[in-house]
């Protein structure tokens, strides 16, 4: 890749609108539903699988019905998208009153 096509890539990288909001994970063969809040969803779900795979996931019980169905077994979903706020203690607040919701209407476990 030229120098300058490195640069226009990373810039565009950096402009990109950064999603915020709540996604699910699910087991298909026990119908578990984990529910979590983030950042920047574009990226979420590759970090939770990776650490999955490595076996170092923080959530035991996710970790456990990952060793228990394998991959395969999961799908991963954003249920909500959060519009952009000014304020970080705003958008925290606000990603946890969404997550409590979600995870009451899914009965789903929080991470």
């Amino acid at each position: 890749m030229k120098r300058e096509d490195r640069k226009a890539a990373v810039a565009a990288y950096r402009k990109r609108e950064i999603a915020t909001g709540i996604y699910a994970v699910r087991c298909i063969p026990t119908g578990a539903v984990w529910v979590g809040q983030a950042p920047d969803l574009s990226t979420i779900q590759n970090r939770l699988w990776f650490t999955l795979q490595l076996g170092n996931n923080t959530h035991r019980s996710l970790q456990d019905a990952w060793r228990a169905e394998g991959p395969e077994a999961f799908t991963f979903e954003i249920i909500e998208r959060l519009e952009e706020e000014e304020s970080d203690y705003v958008r925290a607040r606000l990603l946890q009153e969404r997550l409590t919701h979600w995870a009451d209407k899914l009965q789903a476990t929080r991470i």
